[in-house]
């Protein structure tokens, strides 16, 4: 199956093969490093739509958005957020300073 696909198929020779089957595998694990939780999703869904919905969903831009627009997240989204190790609870209480100076 393999021979068929990679050299009747794509026409590529073994080497060629390996470095597609490598590039694919290195873009595939970036998104996966890049994803969003189910659980954030969910929590956050209102906060994207009304902050950040010009940007596409799992994209850096996004993150960038919703960090920049913390203070007006929901605190669902924000606890949501902390669970899953997008935000320590640090950054949460120093922000949370910062607003009531």
């Amino acid at each position: 199956m393999l021979r068929l696909i990679q050299g009747e198929v794509l026409g590529l020779s073994s080497f060629a093969f390996f470095v597609f089957a490598l590039a694919i595998s290195a873009i595939i694990c970036a998104n996966a490093a890049n994803a969003v939780s189910l659980r954030v999703k969910l929590a956050c869904s209102r906060d994207y739509f009304a902050l950040c919905s010009q940007f596409a969903s799992d994209s850096p831009e996004t993150r960038a958005c919703m960090r920049a627009a913390g203070e007006k997240l929901s605190t669902r989204c924000i606890n949501a957020l902390v669970d899953a190790g997008e935000v320590s609870p640090t950054e949460v209480s120093r922000r949370a300073a910062q607003l009531r100076q």
